[in-house]
């Protein structure tokens, strides 16, 4: 098998870095975090289940029997 050649860390000849304008790091943070709706779980509840479509079916469940219960608490804003 022959070995991966290494490539310096270098723009090709025929680009310029003043091509790409200024970097900005966390350009987009503020909008990834009003948009994104990430949970993360503990490991022992993740082990209960086995993929996201399962979660989200015993997460319908559960709101379904609060509905009937009368609990279900409004969505925070």
């Amino acid at each position: 098998m022959k070995k991966a050649k290494k490539l310096a860390d270098e723009l090709r000849p025929e680009y310029q870095r003043s091509d790409f304008g200024t970097m900005v790091r966390g350009k987009y943070v503020d909008r990834l975090r009003e948009n994104s709706n990430v949970v993360v779980i503990d490991p022992e509840v993740a082990r209960l289940f086995p993929n996201g479509a399962s979660v989200n079916d015993a997460l319908r469940a559960l709101a379904q029997i609060a509905k009937r219960a009368g609990s279900v608490p409004r969505r925070a804003r």
